[in-house]
């Protein structure tokens, strides 16, 4: 997906920047933290998304992150910046700081940074007179350069990074727009294709003569463009999901009621960018007017979720748990025991818990979807568009399922030194890698996601039993329902018999097809020796074992539809 992504906007003479490499795994202590991870799990786990970026989606710049590695600031990291990103995977782009990230000249100068970015002032609270010039690769690298103290060699290279960005951005008469009507159709149909139904007790899609629809939620009225610190946008517009189920339901009476609120009852105003969100109302007075709302109703569908204040899906501050704020569970399985066919649509860009998943009849992960969101959610309610999103993560019933044990994990600790260390003590147990192994049941794993219609998966034929240089996969799918869709068919890998200790299965390629009812398509996807690798940390090299391995064909990492054997 990065090496696509990053190829569609370079084609536009556009850069794309790839961050942050690498290991910013946690928001707290970011700008501090010492990542300590073994070489094995650096290059099986938070390595192998940058290297397609690089090498296969030929990424032009690349950003470093706050956080240490060997307890060297990463934009200091000749490891990270100089031997791998530039010497092994052969990157011949810019290296561009994080805002304020560069710490001082010899370390960049040094460690592989190419472009410092923003430091001695934020642009806003605080700045210092000509501060370009002061930036730790500005007057002091040059001082350093002339006085002898610092090799030139090493700012011709930085120099020959940047023209080289400027000649590969130049315009060359490639005109774009701002705001046109296909941005907008882009974002809504985007949007659309990423929801993910998670759970339908036949309540979706919405049957078109409805006549009451009651939204609730905070989440149905607050903008989410705005927020998240360095996630804030300033749009021309956002549909929010309640005006979006307007649009959608022009012939229906739609009832809205707040149900909770998230900021403080009876506590004078609160604005939200340039949006008043103001509740003075107490709790319980919410709950009476959402239940009563709901009397007649032919849909409730309740908008929650996180809302990317501070500690919820927020830049400089992890999520402070993992149950939904504003008592929005209790809220939640209230309202479903009057109302069991409740549709619950979840926004946020992480997993949450879920308690009364068994308990509504509908739950829609709807992320944070732009300027479209309210019209994107509204075409998949109704069936206007029939969902294909799959999760790029696993949901676990609770945080305590997963890898994450101590504190020396998370959230760390400060050494006698004063150093805050973070141990990757999971190595390469991480997401459903460790579901799977462990054979922990999460609550919805990961590459799931259901459809308005239903896919039959065929027997699964390899293009041959002994792999060379690459294989090939194919499988006929199905579309066995009564409306057209899409599915995205996965493919993993399992080698069960290796010399060292692996997951059950890893996720290698996917396809998504398309189909009309009771077509059928034949899925290929093809693979490399890469795909049977593991890392060899004392050899510093990948490792493919002769032996047998397996190719399990799912619709997630769960649902395993058909295997085949080959070998190496």
């Amino acid at each position: 997906m990065s090496a696509r992504y990053v190829r569609g906007v370079q084609s536009n003479k556009v850069a794309a920047c790839v961050k942050h490499f690498a290991l910013n795994n946690q928001e707290n202590h970011r700008m501090e933290a010492n990542a300590v991870v073994d070489d094995r799990t650096l290059y099986e786990i938070y390595l192998p998304a940058f290297k397609t970026a690089v090498q296969e989606g030929g990424a032009w710049s690349v950003m470093s992150s706050y956080n240490c590695y060997n307890e060297e600031f990463v934009c200091h990291s000749s490891r990270l910046l100089n031997d791998i990103l530039k010497g092994e995977w052969g990157f011949d782009g810019a290296v561009i700081s994080d805002w304020g990230g560069v710490h001082d000249t010899d370390g960049a100068a040094h460690g592989g940074c190419d472009l410092e970015f923003g430091s001695y002032t934020d642009g806003v609270a605080k700045s210092v007179p000509a501060a370009f010039d002061n930036y730790f690769l500005a007057q002091p690298y040059k001082a350093k350069i002339v006085s002898g103290e610092l090799p030139v060699e090493e700012l011709d290279d930085k120099v020959r990074r940047a023209l080289r960005l400027n000649f590969r951005t130049m315009a060359d008469g490639c005109f774009g727009s701002f705001l046109s009507p296909e941005h907008t159709e882009a974002c809504r149909k985007i949007g659309s294709e990423g929801i993910v139904l998670l759970h339908n007790a036949n309540v979706l899609p919405m049957k078109k003569d409805a006549r009451k629809i009651v939204v609730m939620g905070e989440n149905a009225i607050r903008p989410m463009v705005v927020g998240g610190s360095s996630s804030s946008l300033k749009a021309q517009h956002e549909i929010t999901p309640l005006q979006g189920i307007k649009n959608a339901c022009p012939d229906a009476e739609v009832v809205y009621a707040r149900a909770y609120y998230s900021g403080i009852p009876t506590g004078g105003p609160y604005t939200y960018g340039h949006y008043d969100l103001t509740e003075l109302r107490p709790a319980q007075e919410l709950l009476s007017e959402a239940l009563s709302a709901m009397e007649g109703a032919d849909y409730v569908i309740f908008i929650g979720g996180l809302n990317k204040s501070k500690g919820q899906d927020c830049e400089s501050a992890d999520r402070r748990s993992y149950e939904l704020p504003y008592g929005q569970n209790e809220l939640i399985e209230t309202l479903a025991a009057a109302r069991p066919d409740l549709i619950y649509v979840n926004i946020s860009g992480s997993p949450v818990a879920m308690p009364f998943a068994d308990r509504v009849g509908a739950i829609v992960q709807a992320w944070y979807l732009g300027s479209e969101t309210g019209n994107a959610l509204a075409d998949v309610l109704t069936g206007k568009v029939n969902p294909s999103g799959k999760l790029p993560f696993t949901f676990p019933v609770a945080l305590e399922d997963g890898p994450v044990k101590t504190e020396s994990q998370y959230p760390g600790y400060r050494d006698a030194s004063g150093v805050w260390q973070v141990h990757y003590d999971e190595g390469i147990y991480v997401g459903y890698r460790w579901y799977d192994t462990m054979k922990v049941k999460p609550q919805f794993p990961f590459g799931y996601g259901l459809s308005y219609t239903s896919f039959e998966y065929g027997k699964a034929k390899l293009s041959s039993k002994k792999m060379g240089k690459n294989m090939t996969v194919k499988i006929p799918v199905k579309n066995t329902g009564s409306v057209a869709g899409a599915e995205v068919v996965q493919l993993y890998i399992s080698d069960p018999e290796c010399s060292v200790d692996r997951p059950v299965k890893e996720l290698k390629g996917f396809e998504k097809v398309y189909l009309e009812p009771g077509q059928t398509k034949t899925v290929s996807i093809s693979f490399d020796r890469d795909a049977l690798s593991f890392f060899d940390a004392e050899k510093h090299c990948w490792v493919a074992e002769p032996g047998r391995f397996k190719v399990l064909i799912g619709a997630s990492s769960e649902d395993i539809r058909s295997e085949a054997e080959f070998s190496l």
